[in-house]
């Protein structure tokens, strides 16, 4: 019971804080004096008129309504009622106005980056240029990011896209804006380099970066975007948790492509999610586990047209690429596999029995 009067007493505090700070006490106070005193001078001058009545009539004529159900007959109550229907229009404009002004101020607050998200489990994600732009338009092809909230943390002017589940915090990475974006209960952050800066302040900022992140939630999946290779220890010091070098990537793409003409496309099909195939990961299944790598390759190809190309032992431990075929699948195993686009895959339909 205690605890009830006192979230009721928290709940009636922080409503009262709010009118207090929107400057709503004023215009409310005017129009419960202007009620109250409107009611009880009606009942006194009109003898047909009840108290409740009288108040009745008072609420309805200072909205503006006019039900018309309730009138003054005496000349003492058409004044009372013409002094209330001129007090009462200023009054009932002031506070109209003032909850206008709320909501655009809110609006303008969110697509200027100044405000602040209390979301859980969503995805951070820190610079906006042209990678993040791709990176947005993948996740929500994809049907379990689709409407998954983004906070986007970047020092633009405004935020750069229509997206409904997209929230923007205007600034750099610091420990202001990720509370702005409520870090603490963030499920990935993606921190991509400021393509402003040059390569070696770019890479310095992402892993400065990455350290602000891990040091207030090193349970969030932090995924950290280099441009030079050397700083992989740097970063991994910095305890992120994957970490992608894009020069490195493009450059062996471009030199693959040079040798093996058309591995780029294959590539680019695999990882887009618009179209073709795409990467998935599920669990291994009680049911196979202990049974050899070759065995479910075999069975997966067969009954769900998908290749297996990599192992990860846990949901973010190391990941075996291009298993050997006597490797024996263990209990956390995560198979990463080739699917078709489009296709859900869960673990229960493509390793059911035949009569379940």
């Amino acid at each position: 019971m205690e605890s009830i009067l006192t979230k009721i007493r928290n709940w009636i505090n922080t409503v009262w804080e709010f009118l207090e700070t929107e400057n709503f006490i004023r215009p409310l106070l005017v129009i419960l004096v202007i009620v109250v005193i409107s009611s009880l001078s009606l009942s006194l001058v009109e003898p047909n008129l009840s108290l409740f009545d009288s108040l009745w009539w008072a609420v309805v004529t200072l909205t503006t309504v006019g039900y018309g159900d309730v009138t003054p007959k005496t000349i003492p109550g058409r004044f009372i009622a013409f002094l209330d229907m001129l007090v009462g229009i200023g009054v009932l404009t002031l506070l109209t106005a003032t909850v206008a002004s709320i909501l655009v101020e809110k609006k303008i607050s969110k697509d200027l980056g100044m405000h602040s998200y209390s979301f859980e489990n969503h995805i951070i994600l820190c610079e906006w240029n042209y990678r993040a732009e791709i990176i947005l338009k993948e996740l929500r092809l994809e049907s379990e990011t689709e409407k998954t909230p983004i906070v986007l943390i970047s020092d633009i002017d405004r935020k750069p896209v229509k997206d409904k589940y997209l929230f923007f915090v205007k600034g750099d990475v610091c420990d202001e804006t990720l509370h702005q974006a409520n870090l603490l209960k963030a499920k990935t952050v993606i921190i991509l380099g400021d393509d402003s800066l040059d390569y070696k302040q770019r890479d310095a900022k992402v892993i400065l970066s990455t350290l602000t992140v891990e040091s207030i939630n090193k349970n969030a999946y932090t995924i950290a975007e280099l441009i030079n290779e050397k700083n992989i220890e740097t970063c991994k010091r910095a305890y992120a948790d994957e970490i992608v070098v894009s020069s490195k990537l493009s450059s062996n793409l471009i030199s693959s492509a040079a040798i093996n003409h058309g591995i780029s496309k294959v590539i680019s099909d695999i990882v887009t999610y618009e179209y073709g195939s795409q990467i998935f990961k599920i669990p291994v299944p009680e049911s196979e586990v202990g049974h050899l790598f070759i065995d479910i390759f075999i069975k997966m190809k067969k009954d769900s047209q998908s290749t297996v190309i990599a192992i990860q032992q846990g949901n973010e431990g190391e990941t075996i690429s291009n298993p050997l075929p006597d490797y024996q699948l263990e209990k956390d195993d995560y198979l990463i596999f080739i699917g078709s686009h489009g296709k859900s895959y869960s673990s229960k339909e493509i390793f059911k029995t035949p009569n379940s």
